[in-house]
């Protein structure tokens, strides 16, 4: 293996502890919002992207229908299907390896594997970081849905408020620069001028509706000026 493999390995580990681990604070906050071990733990493995996950557990606990966090989850979800258009040259995939694969398509795992120099680089990063973090992720899901559902009554720990505290720290990184920011913010105004008049969960979908047509309508104008 040379020096340069090496990199990439280490950092893909890296990436994947540090992600991976993250998901104890998952399991934790749902079961404080009603699932139990078994609903948290299938959602890390089925659904296995944070930022739908905490969106869905975070409907349900608002009182919203788990059919309204789901639209919430798919909405905010659907930019892993960009990713894998960016992947799959590299990556070159068909039949069933293409759908296993797929369930990877994360935003640490396509940074890490878009971030290499060529095709073998961004393939053995990519899965490195995918795999890590999918074991770690479901591992201490596990571990911080059996913690959260021994403490008991979520409010007795302020861990109803948990949700949001954790969707924002996702958020938080990612906004490096105005586009970003201008996203944030009318997602965020939208979803809270609404939530005084509709049920939960509606919010969530108009706001990040508005966002995406916000970002879209950036970019645009950004490939217009270029």
């Amino acid at each position: 293996m040379s020096p340069d493999d090496r990199t990439v390995v280490v950092d893909s580990l890296g990436v994947g502890v540090a992600t991976g681990a993250y998901g104890v604070s998952f399991g934790a906050v749902a079961t404080a919002s009603g699932l139990d071990v078994w609903q948290a733990c299938a959602l890390s493995l089925l659904v296995f992207t944070g930022a739908s996950q905490f969106a869905f557990v975070g409907v349900v606990a608002a009182g919203g229908a788990p059919l309204t966090g789901s639209l919430t989850a798919v909405l905010l979800g659907s930019r892993n299907a960009f990713y894998g258009v960016a992947l799959a040259p590299s990556l070159r995939l068909r039949g069933w390896r293409r759908l296993l694969t797929a369930q990877l398509v994360i935003d640490e795992s396509t940074a890490m594997g878009l971030g290499q120099e060529d095709a073998r680089r961004t393939r053995l990063a990519f899965r490195l970081t995918g795999w890590s973090v999918f074991v770690l992720w479901n591992l201490m899901t596990l571990v911080g849905a059996v913690a959260g559902e021994a403490l008991g009554d979520p409010r007795t720990f302020g861990l109803d408020a948990a949700v949001g505290g954790a969707f924002l720290a996702l958020l938080w990184p990612r906004l490096t620069g105005w586009p970003q920011r201008a996203v944030a913010i009318t997602g965020a105004a939208g979803a809270t001028g609404l939530v005084p008049w509709t049920p939960a969960g509606v919010p969530v979908i108009v706001g990040g509706a508005a966002a995406v047509v916000v970002g879209l309508l950036l970019a645009r104008r950004r490939g217009t000026a270029s």
